[in-house]
């Protein structure tokens, strides 16, 4: 399986992979930051990480989830910084033969991000 992880400052900007042969399932997700937090009002959130452990936990994980799930690919853009309402904080594409294994990959991944990845939201900005 091939397997990207990008984090960086830079604005996400959610993009269709290329077509490849085999692949019949494209699954994508991208959480964007709402204007709330904790009940309160917000312009943006403000993550951090310690990036190359981060990248190491990623890749790990999901070379871990391809022994479970077949898929081709797996692409994650992860922003850190200033992250503005309505702006995507996080964008996953898997790419896979079938649905099944793509929305297992992309569900068990985004619930291991939060569990075992060192990237917080350190703070927000309120509106």
């Amino acid at each position: 399986m091939r397997i990207e992880v990008l984090i960086s400052s830079a604005v996400i900007i959610p993009t269709a992979p290329p077509a490849v042969s085999g692949v019949g399932a494209i699954a994508t997700f991208t959480g964007t930051v709402r204007g709330e937090e904790n009940g309160h009002p917000i312009t943006a959130l403000v993550y951090e990480a310690y990036q190359p452990m981060a990248e190491t936990v990623m890749h790990r994980l999901l070379v871990e989830l391809a022994a479970a799930h077949s898929c081709h690919s797996v692409f994650v853009q992860h922003r850190i910084g200033v992250v503005p309402v309505g702006e995507a904080a996080i964008h996953i594409t898997v790419q896979a033969r079938h649905r099944a294994p793509a929305f297992a990959v992309l569900a068990a991944f985004m619930d291991r991000l939060k569990q075992d990845v060192p990237i917080w939201k350190t703070d927000t900005l309120p509106a």
